[in-house]
């Protein structure tokens, strides 16, 4: 997986970069992981040296200089302001020349990536009242810390503007800097998240993670700035120097398909009591317990059953109407309703009491690590749920018709295992004789 992949991205895309720690690495491995041509530019000033990273140099002193070089890019090339008068900064473009650039790749197709702030090669910073300068075209935002700073003193060798570093996130000068401080200016309107456009995808990367002490810290900085998933559409978990990525984190929405009638059972079998609790309770717990936000419970024949088996949990009800015509009606209500920034989503049956917090942490994790398309349980050869997809997949899934569920795209997709010892894993409650012998194992 490279850093394309993990921020999904096409041609279409326009995307700024801000922050510090690799910024200027990002914007040219990404240039270079497109096909020719691609066109890297900025709103700020660049280093002189940076032209050297592109295949073609052309400096733009007004906005029609950009329409004259369409027949120049090619590659990767770069266009900025012209050389500044202190000989080692390259200017930044104006508002205008920047449009010409958006204008020109919506007619030839290519994608954008403009560096919007500066850091004076510092791994951490503060943003300066007039930056960043994001244009107000792109559609994603990426914020770029260098971890190399934490632990670090809070001073102008690691930090670019130390004072408001400490003002907004509560550090102190000299003192070192922790993932608390990291989190809260991640967090703050006029730190991390500043000038990010409304509506524009807003990805943080944590770079220069080496060694299991950074990528720790790095797990929590990220815990710790998106609690409820709506601060960031995406954490990247990297060292860029090394092509490493170590995790992609976004938001796994959760789905209990619970919306059917339970013929062969005579009665609703999710709503059976089991420990004290009915069963759709237990697999909703394990689901919360185990990372997926939000947690949507599509129900069908017994809508206030599942109400009140799933009351006090922060859980968001779905009524399937449709729920006759087979799972995969169910299925695309549950998709349907989590929110458009969701990275993967996460099919549990409200019939299988033994799927556990612990296993799917682990389908989360595995996820995070590989952005697999599907990935499920499997005990010895036999493959489990819950299942997982990724959103590559959610408009197959969508076409899905009848009661095949998700088991339609696996002839589709590459499925990835995650191996479990447990074998009750493997019991869902068909029959009187299941819910039987899942009592028998109670006691």
């Amino acid at each position: 997986m490279n850093l394309r992949q993990a921020l999904r991205l096409g041609r279409e895309n326009r995307v700024a970069l801000v922050g510090a720690g690799g910024k200027t690495t990002a914007l040219f491995q990404l240039a270079r992981s497109f096909d020719p041509p691609i066109v890297v530019t900025a709103s700020t000033h660049l280093g002189e040296w940076q032209a050297a990273l592109a295949d073609v140099y052309i400096p733009v002193t007004r906005p029609e200089d950009v329409e004259k070089s369409t027949g120049q890019i090619e590659g990767v090339t770069l266009l900025t302001g012209p050389l500044s008068g202190d000989g080692v900064r390259l200017e930044g473009l104006d508002r205008e020349s920047l449009q010409k650039i958006n204008d020109l790749a919506d007619q030839l197709g290519f994608p954008v990536f403009v560096e919007a702030d500066g850091s004076r090669r510092k791994p951490l910073k503060a943003p300066g009242p007039h930056e960043p300068a994001i244009p107000d075209w792109v559609d994603g935002v990426v914020v770029v810390v260098g971890l190399s700073g934490l632990g670090k003193p809070l001073g102008e060798e690691w930090v670019h503007r130390p004072e408001r570093f400490a003002e907004l996130s509560g550090g102190i000068i000299g003192e070192p800097v922790t993932v608390d401080h990291l989190a809260r200016l991640l967090a703050h309107p006029q730190g991390g998240l500043k000038n990010i456009p409304t509506g524009t995808r807003k990805t943080l990367l944590l770079n220069q993670v080496e060694g299991e002490e950074r990528l720790d810290a790095a797990m929590r900085i990220a815990k710790n700035v998106n609690r409820d998933n709506s601060t960031w559409d995406q954490i990247i978990i990297t060292s860029l120097e090394q092509h490493a990525i170590h995790a992609v984190i976004e938001p796994v929405g959760g789905v209990i398909l619970a919306a059917g009638q339970s013929s062969r059972f005579g009665q609703p079998k999710m709503l059976m009591p089991w420990r004290g609790k009915p069963i759709l309770r237990h697999v909703a717990e394990a689901a919360l317990e185990g990372g997926v936000n939000p947690l949507v419970v599509v129900s069908g024949a017994e809508e206030e059953g599942m109400q009140q088996a799933c009351e006090g949990l922060p859980v968001v009800l779905v009524v399937n109407k449709e729920w006759e015509t087979g799972q995969s009606s169910s299925m695309r209500k549950g998709l349907q309703a989590l929110p458009d920034n969701t990275g993967a989503a996460l099919f549990l049956l409200a019939d299988q009491p033994f799927v556990s917090p612990a296993l799917i942490k682990q389908i989360i994790e595995r996820h995070q690590k590989t952005l697999s398309p599907v990935i499920a349980p499997r005990v010895g050869e036999q493959r489990s749920n819950p299942v997982l997809f990724d959103r590559v997949t959610f408009p197959d899934l969508l076409t899905v018709q009848g009661d095949r569920g998700g088991r339609a795209l696996f002839d589709r997709y590459e499925i990835s295992y995650v191996d479990w010892d447990d074998a009750n894993l493997l019991l869902d409650i068909d029959t009187p004789e299941d819910y039987r012998r899942l009592q028998d194992l109670e006691n």
